[in-house]
């Protein structure tokens, strides 16, 4: 998907792709349709789940872990998308549950910025 593309077309279609496999996908805070910064949050469906940024690292879109890779306890989730959302109320923060952790956006996902 061209990641130029404003964020409320590129979440409505990843929505879309998720729901046809069963997974459910919801916008817990909707952002700003053109550029607003998107968050994921992969709810693991265990009581853990795992913050992915959308940034840009040389050129390119990519996911960056708020936890190295690990998934910690929702409410810890919870607490920094709640933050971040505090913080720019542009962003957008899309819940995804998926037992397998996928996040179902086409880019890589990085656990760190070296």
């Amino acid at each position: 998907m061209d990641d130029a593309l404003p964020s409320d077309l590129r979440i409505t279609a990843q929505i879309r792709i998720a729901t046809r496999a069963g997974i459910p996908m919801t916008v817990l805070h909707k952002g700003h349709a053109q550029s607003g910064t998107i968050y994921l949050k992969l709810n693991r469906l265990d009581g853990t789940a795992e913050v992915l940024s959308q940034i840009r690292l040389e050129g390119e879109l990519v996911w960056l872990s708020a936890s190295d890779g690990k998934p910690v306890p929702e409410r810890e989730a919870d607490a920094y998308l709640q933050r971040q959302t505090d913080f720019d109320s542009d962003a957008w923060v899309i819940e995804i549950e998926d037992k397998q952790g996928r996040h179902w956006f086409p880019e890589k996902i990085i656990d760190s910025i070296a």
